[in-house]
């Protein structure tokens, strides 16, 4: 991965931060069963439970950018294609559930990033795969 792949790859776990933090504000598990679900696995409390595990997202994908990203270890474009896509979904979910309820649906502001990181991303890394 060059330079500029990586510095996207970066945005794009930061823009997943802000987009936890999105949810959490506006208490996703609330709204959404499989967001509820998971909270649940870790804790009765659904708010502290939602907290830790998009604390554990966003740490395995700083993980990613500063171990196998940063070093340009053999794995690192392919984790780097599945936070793309992983984002990019995340990312058209949102969207599609407001589109749905007609309003406003948790994570529904910041999923326009999470869809401008992962596409930038996916022209990096498919640029990168094409010979100089």
């Amino acid at each position: 991965m060059d330079a500029t792949a990586k510095r996207t790859f970066l945005l794009l776990i930061c823009a997943q931060a802000l987009h936890s933090i999105e949810e959490y504000y506006f208490s996703l598990w609330e709204v959404l069963a499989p967001a509820r679900f998971l909270s649940a696995l870790v804790s009765t409390d659904l708010s502290f439970g939602f907290a830790v595990v998009n604390v554990t997202i966003v740490a395995f994908g700083l993980w990613t950018y500063v171990w196998p990203v940063r070093r340009n270890l053999s794995y690192a474009v392919p984790l780097a294609w599945f936070w793309t896509i992983l984002e990019a979904a995340n990312g058209v979910g949102h969207l599609m559930f407001a589109l749905a309820a007609g309003s406003y649906f948790p994570g529904a502001y910041t999923a326009p990033l999470l869809l401008f990181f992962s596409g930038l991303l996916a022209m990096h890394l498919v640029r990168g795969r094409q010979p100089a």
